[in-house]
């Protein structure tokens, strides 16, 4: 098992990932890329704790989402199954466990006080919080797609299931797209990544 950790983690990380697998006795399975979530947890009928992980994700968003797995399954034992899924609970739970891992032997140091910052009050996904995903997404491949953040006022683009929209002004945060087939608009974060229309 380290040594499937070991293709997917930063060296620092394996040892301790793997002493948490045994401990909380996870079923770990590594799958292909999914577009709406790079892990997930549920406790199957028989009882095993199966976690799964995208094995697309570079190694720092991989080590996250594994240990974000494995905090919804430590919360639940430890609380109880009726808690939120993203509750307070959780999030203590997830900042406990991933703290031993925001060292400098395993996280880039331009990432430890983006790391600090966010697990003050962790969201229920790191791409929600638009520094840190767009940090992280610097070691992932290299693709021709762009930021919404990057796209023009007024493009057109088109997203990951084959709809095509307008870039239209940013609010607050997120920037108002409207989808050319419906004319219904939507909110993007500024990191979604999107293919930019001729």
């Amino acid at each position: 098992m380290t040594d499937v950790l070991a293709r997917y983690l930063p060296e620092h990380a394996v040892a301790p990932l793997f002493e948490l697998i045994k401990l909380y006795g996870v079923h770990l399975k590594i799958v292909n890329d999914r577009v709406t979530r790079h892990g997930d947890y549920h406790r199957d009928a028989s009882g095993y704790h199966r976690i799964t992980v995208n094995a697309s994700l570079n190694q720092y968003r991989f080590l996250i989402t594994l240990v974000h797995e494995i905090a919804h399954l430590a919360a639940f034992e430890k609380f109880g199954r009726n808690i939120k899924p993203h509750g307070d609970e959780w999030k203590l739970t997830f900042q406990r466990l991933m703290v031993p891992f925001i060292r400098p032997e395993i996280f880039p140091g331009h990432l430890l006080p983006l790391l600090a910052r966010h697990f003050r009050n962790p969201k229920a996904s790191s791409d929600t919080d638009a520094t840190l995903s767009l940090a992280l997404k610097q070691f992932d491949e290299k693709t021709d797609k762009n930021y919404i953040f990057e796209v023009p006022y007024g493009a057109l683009f088109r997203i990951h299931n084959g709809k095509v929209f307008k870039k239209g002004a940013q609010r607050i945060k997120r920037f108002e797209c409207q989808e050319i087939s419906s004319g219904r608009v939507y909110l993007f974060n500024p990191n979604a990544e999107v293919e930019l229309l001729p």
